[in-house]
């Protein structure tokens, strides 16, 4: 999901991403995603959820890490919950998407913690985010819930 640089090649003429070893594509991200990671954000989803993000890092209303997400879910935040796939053990967060259920809080999983934690402009991974809606960011927010609220529930 992180921009890779593309260099053109002068005898074939076609682009090659270059070797840089951190950088992934979202098939490669998706071979690492735990069992429990459903419903997963398709690669466009994911995008618009990244930037979303970054929207919200900017104004400050997010809530990262799994122990300050739950206590707001807890006490009635609303927003969209953002869980990366690639978390292990999967015992740490499993219990935040009963709690979203349970308060009709939309949810999806992305595929990396990586790329969670520096949209939010943090150089740690982040396996867990509540994005709180705002007037700045609203019809980005806004369009997240209506795709999100539309992917199919896990059984």
């Amino acid at each position: 999901m992180t921009k890779t640089k593309k260099e053109k090649v002068s005898a074939d003429g076609e682009e090659v991403a270059a070797a840089d070893g951190n950088e992934k594509s979202y098939h490669e991200l998706i071979a690492n995603v735990n069992p429990i990671a459903q419903p997963l954000a398709s690669k466009k989803l994911s995008k618009k959820l990244y930037k979303c993000v970054k929207k919200a890092a900017k104004v400050k209303n997010i809530r990262r890490g799994v122990k300050e997400v739950q206590k707001f879910i807890n006490k009635g935040e609303k927003g969209i919950v953002v869980l990366a796939g690639d978390t292990l053990p999967i015992d740490v967060y499993c219990h935040l998407p009963v709690m979203c259920e349970d308060r009709n809080l939309p949810y999806a999983y992305i595929p990396s913690k990586g790329d969670l934690g520096s949209s939010a402009g943090s150089k740690r991974p982040t396996c867990v985010i509540l994005i709180k809606p705002h007037q700045d960011y609203q019809d980005a927010y806004d369009e997240c819930v209506e795709e999100v609220s539309s992917l199919p529930k896990p059984l």
